[in-house]
């Protein structure tokens, strides 16, 4: 267990070495969100020196007389002469305990979008607060996008501590109002304990552009135990235990080389989504229904035992049954029920709005479908997280629910329970444009990681 105030780690959540975090900055406008990922790859020796000479030329072209980090994430022309980061950075770094893919997401409001895009795979969260500001409307716009897409882990990184003369009292009282907010989310397990029961969140105080508590810990706080912002990014534990998911395999290709080698060789080729697959499994395809058992499973040209995600491989069925890219192979005893009918959570990322009526591409994993929305029952204000009933159409930001009829069953999981299989793109069929991110299901409360039936799934 980890507490908000003190972000001290239990005994148990050391993270094993070479592992690998995607996490995310967030925040509001100005909250010092690229100056954080800067100042972490400037004093974590992960920028290349050449790097550093073109930020520090282009600093004192701005009239800097030190080197602005900013400008190692905010690489487009508009973004550095507005001083604002536009669109979602992503960077890639490592240290010698683990690997790191960090997306720094914008922090205005017409902006969610972005944040929702890099967000969307994090395990990770970063939300910055500005230390004189405290919690503002994007700070809980921004947790409540991370609740929403259950991004696994949150730290809340009270910045600018300097400018409040690095004051306990001011980093508490924003860390107890987030604590709050963060109950009122709703998800179970998620910001349901007080000050120091908290699994969710973990505070950290500190100073982006004077280094205080990201790499090195802060002279300047010594009121405050906890790990700095790097030491935490290193011990957060994010590997988990496949066995504990249910098994999912979206089938990508059907290999049939058909040569004189293998003349009745059939593989069907995918990714593991979640679960682990062995060899003798009884297993159902779905959409269609039918079952057979694994014969084989094939990895990088070798016969293995079992597969796990996220590993990429070849199943080899017992039965010569009609199986192609966009159908779902999963244990026969936890399938998920094909459906037609879809209730999910959006986010709208199209500059043109979605309407009650719109015909649409679905794409789920590896299957697309024809779709059309049949409702859009409510929006939901993240300021407060209330519902707008019948807002009549959804524009670029706003999250809300909707309702879609599929011209094909789909096996659609409830996002709570799997990200990867619960989750879809809404796509405009002219132009390929992708309009809306969907999450199947509820979008705060209920649910829980296991298997989920039709009423649990929103259907």
């Amino acid at each position: 267990m980890t507490s908000i105030i003190t972000g001290q780690p239990g005994p148990t959540e050391r993270a094993p070495a070479a592992s690998l975090l995607r996490f995310a900055t967030a925040g509001s406008v100005d909250d010092g969100k690229s100056t954080l990922v800067g100042r972490l790859l400037h004093d974590s020796k992960s920028v290349l020196a050449d790097q550093l000479e073109a930020v520090e030329h282009a600093s004192r072209h701005r009239g800097k007389e030190g080197p602005d980090l900013a400008l190692l994430t905010d690489g487009l022309r508009a973004e550095r002469e507005q001083g604002i980061t536009i669109d979602v950075a992503y960077r890639y770094f490592a240290t010698a305990r683990r690997r790191f893919i960090l997306a720094d997401t914008p922090g205005h409001v017409q902006y969610t979008r972005n944040m929702v895009t890099g967000a969307s795979t994090a395990e990770l969260a970063v939300v910055l607060v500005d230390a004189r500001n405290g919690v503002v409307e994007q700070t809980r716009r921004h947790a409540a996008v991370a609740a929403l897409l259950r991004v696994p882990h949150v730290v809340l990184a009270v910045n600018k501590m300097d400018l409040v003369d690095y004051a306990e009292p001011v980093f508490a009282a924003i860390a107890q109002e987030f604590t709050a907010y963060a109950a009122s989310l709703g998800v179970p397990g998620w910001g349901a304990g007080g000050p120091g029961e908290d699994p969710w969140c973990t505070a950290i105080p500190i100073s982006a552009l004077a280094g205080d508590n990201v790499v090195t810990p802060s002279a300047n706080m010594d009121w405050y135990g906890g790990p700095t912002v790097l030491e935490h990014l290193e011990t957060v534990p994010v590997v988990a235990d496949p066995a504990r998911d249910v098994a999912r395999f979206p089938v990508q290709y059907v290999i049939r080389p058909q040569s004189a080698e293998h003349p009745d060789y059939r593989g069907y080729a995918g990714q593991v989504a979640s679960g682990v697959l062995h060899v003798g499994q009884q297993v159902v395809v779905l959409p269609s229904g039918r079952s057979s058992v694994i014969e084989g499973i094939d990895a990088l040209g070798d016969p293995v035992d079992a597969a796990w995600a996220p590993q990429s491989v070849t199943l080899r069925l017992a039965d010569d049954i009609d199986v192609s890219r966009g159908d779902l192979i999963a244990p026969a005893t936890t399938a998920p029920s094909p459906t037609q009918d879809v209730a999910a959570t959006v986010c709208h990322v199209a500059d043109r709005p979605l309407r009650v009526g719109d015909r649409v591409l679905l794409k789920h994993t590896t299957r697309t479908v024809k779709a059309i929305v049949k409702d859009i029952p409510s929006r939901l204000a993240l300021d407060d997280l209330s519902q707008h009933p019948a807002p009549g159409e959804l524009v670029a930001n706003d999250i809300g629910r909707v309702v879609l009829r599929t011209a094909e069953p789909l096996a659609l999981d409830a996002y709570a329970a799997s990200r990867r299989t619960g989750s879809f793109l809404l796509i405009d069929p002219a132009d390929g444009t992708t309009l809306t991110a969907g999450m199947s299901g509820e979008a705060f409360a209920g649910a829980g990681t296991a298997p989920v039936g039709d009423a649990e799934r929103g259907v």
